[in-house]
């Protein structure tokens, strides 16, 4: 932290005192109880920086950050993407932080520092839902290829189901293979995310439910990791390595 220039803060109080963005990012089940340790110091802060909640949310969720900060400046925002690859120029290489709501083109002051900033022309809840949207794709792919590898595992169809992949979809399992252990470390993350993304969609015959099952998933992914020792894990590890 100290090469990136980061320093640690532990007194709210001198944080936002010294800030003018204070940035929300911690899993999603998080974010209403981290709104509420910051609203009392940003309220008496001379400063009165803006409040930016950059967490998977659903837009409603949002909405609520919203009202319970009233009388606080906020905006609304999701990031798509990962981390940058370190020695790596493209220029989509890293996170886009979308924002939204009255007080959004404020975080473009942060592009000067490197960071990829969009302005949507929306109310509170755009941002978030654009990043549930993307989500919801991406990490609901995770789960749908998790839970049937280990399907046709536990039949001892594996072997089979891969063949069948090398010769019909070779794109789609080169991307399961990524796919699946690179979620093995944030499945505890997705949990409230993929329930977040239930709350968005809304209704049951929309689709609502399949991410309440894919939390579900993640939920035990978790779980499972923190076994010493997992023949579940192992057998999905197996098939995301196994050479074409």
């Amino acid at each position: 932290m100290r090469r990136a220039g980061i320093e640690v803060i532990d007194d709210l109080g001198r944080m936002v005192g010294e800030a003018e963005l204070v940035m929300s990012i911690v899993p999603p089940s998080a974010a209403i109880e981290v709104a509420q340790c910051y609203y009392d110091p940003i309220r008496k802060s001379k400063r009165s920086p803006y409040f930016v909640d950059c967490n998977a949310v659903a837009p409603a969720t949002a909405r609520r950050i919203h009202q319970m900060l009233g009388g606080l400046r906020f905006i609304d925002a999701g990031i798509i993407g990962g981390p940058p690859v370190p020695g790596t120029q493209d220029p989509g290489n890293g996170p886009r932080f979308y924002a939204s709501g009255d007080h959004a083109n404020e975080l473009m002051q942060l592009a000067q520092y490197g960071l990829d900033i969009a302005v949507l022309d929306g109310p509170v809840g755009a941002a978030s839902a654009l990043k549930l949207a993307y989500a919801g794709m991406t990490k609901g792919f995770a789960a749908i290829a998790t839970a049937m590898v280990h399907a046709a595992a536990r039949e001892g169809l594996d072997d089979a189901l891969r063949a069948e992949l090398i010769r019909t979809q070779p794109n789609f399992l080169a991307r399961l293979e990524r796919a699946i252990p690179d979620m093995f470390p944030k499945a505890y993350r997705w949990v409230a995310e993929m329930e977040q993304i239930g709350e968005f969609i809304g209704a049951e015959r929309e689709g609502a439910n399949m991410y309440k099952g894919m939390a579900r998933l993640y939920d035990w992914i978790a779980s499972e990791l923190e076994r010493p020792s997992s023949a579940d894990l192992a057998a999905l590890l197996e098939f995301c390595r196994k050479k074409k």
